[in-house]
C-alpha cells in the first residue's frame, strides 16, 4: 500500500490540471506501483457554492479526480477541513463528480452513515477497509454529518470513531484509518492525537496514517498498530523553498503479509516551485532526513510492534 499527503489544485497548482496525466508529477511511478494508494484531497471539487466563514478556501474542477487516477491513486479522502469550503452544495458536487469518475472517496458523505463508511476491497485474498476522519476543530460542529445531513466524518466523538473502526474490522482483515489531525507546522504529535490513536488501536485499527500539519511527522508502533502521524504536503501551492520544512513530503509504503504489517518505508521528497512533489536528493535529502529524525524523537512510537 502507498500513502501520500495533502493535495489540492488551487492557485499555483491549478495550472497542473491542464494536463491531468502529469499533474501529480515524478512520484507517480511509486504511487502507481502499489496495490492500493490513498491520498488526502484537500479541496472541494465544485464550481458552485458559497465560501464558509473560515480563512482559506480551496476548490478544484472535476479534472482533479482525473489527475489522481492518472497518478495511480485508488482512493481519496475528503475527511478534512476543506471538503466543505463551499458548503454542502460544494460537498454534494464533490461526491457526485467522484462517482462519475469512478474514484472512491472516504471521510465525507450525504449522511453520517455514508461519511463513516469505509472503502472495502480484496487484494490477494486480504480484505482491506480504509476509513477517513478529521480531528480539526474549525467548524467541526457545523460540518459534522447527521442521520439526515451531509458532512465530514469527525473523530472528536471517540465512541463514534471507535464504532466505525469496529464495524470495519467486522468486515475486513485489515483496517486502515486515514486521519486529518495535528498542529500546522509542528512535526510532533499533540496529546489529542495520541489519545485518538490509542483509542482506535484498541478498537482494532491495523494502521493509522495522518495528514494536515503541512510538515511530515514520524511513524512507528503503538502496540500492534502501525501509526504514521503525518505525511506533509504533497501537491501544494507553497513549494519552492525550505520554509522550515513546510516543503518536505514523504510517500509512505506499507507491506502486508496476510493481515500483518511486515514492512514500512518512506521516500523523502519536497514540494517544488510548481507545487508538484519530487524525490529529494543530495543536500536537500540530508536536510529532509534530519527533520524526519527530529520528528521521530518526539513521536513516542516504538521501533517494533508489541502485543
Amino acid at each position: 500500500m502507498a500513502f501520500a499527503g495533502d493535495i489540492h489544485f488551487t492557485g499555483k497548482t491549478a495550472p497542473l490540471l491542464r494536463n491531468p496525466a502529469t499533474a501529480v508529477g515524478p512520484f507517480t511511478s511509486l504511487l502507481s506501483a502499489a496495490d492500493l494508494t490513498v491520498v488526502n484531497l484537500e479541496s472541494a471539487v465544485t464550481t458552485r457554492g458559497t465560501p464558509e466563514p473560515k480563512e482559506f478556501h480551496f476548490r478544484a474542477p472535476p479534472t482533479a479526480y482525473t489527475a489522481l487516477q492518472k497518478a495511480g491513486i485508488d482512493v481519496a479522502s475528503l475527511g478534512n477541513n476543506h471538503a466543505l469550503d463551499y458548503g454542502r452544495v460544494g460537498l454534494l458536487d464533490s461526491l457526485e463528480y467522484a462517482e462519475a469518475a469512478g474514484l472512491p472517496v472516504i471521510g465525507a458523505g450525504r449522511t453520517r452513515e455514508e461519511a463513516y463508511k469505509p472503502f472495502v476491497t480484496t487484494i490477494k485474498g486480504v480484505r482491506i477497509a480504509v476509513l477517513a476522519m478529521s480531528q480539526i476543530h474549525t467548524l467541526a460542529e457545523s460540518w459534522a454529518p447527521t442521520a439526515t445531513r451531509s458532512g465530514v466524518a469527525m473523530a472528536h466523538d471517540l465512541a463514534l470513531a471507535s464504532r466505525a473502526v469496529r464495524d470495519a474490522r467486522a468486515v475486513a482483515d485489515v483496517v486502515v484509518v486515514f486521519l486529518h489531525w495535528g498542529i500546522e507546522g509542528s512535526n510532533c504529535p499533540k496529546g489529542e492525537m495520541v489519545t485518538l490513536a490509542r483509542t482506535l488501536s484498541r478498537a482494532g485499527a491495523t494502521m493509522i496514517v495522518g495528514t494536515h500539519a503541512h510538515v511530515p511527522l514520524a511513524g512507528g508502533w503503538m502496540g500492534s498498530t502501525y501509526v504514521h502521524y503525518g505525511l506533509g504536503n504533497f501537491v501544494w501551492y507553497t513549494g519552492g523553498g525550505p520554509s522550515r520544512g513546510a516543503t518536505d513530503t514523504v510517500v509512505l509504503t506499507v507491506t502486508l503479509t496476510g493481515s500483518r504489517v511486515t514492512g514500512t518505508a518512506v521516500a523523502p521528497g519536497y514540494v517544488t516551485s510548481t507545487g508538484q512533489p519530487a524525490p529529494a536528493t543530495g543536500t536537500r535529502l540530508r536536510e529532509v532526513r534530519s527533520r524526519l529524525d527530529a520528528a521521530a524523537r518526539c513521536s513516542g512510537l516504538a521501533a517494533s510492534p508489541s502485543p
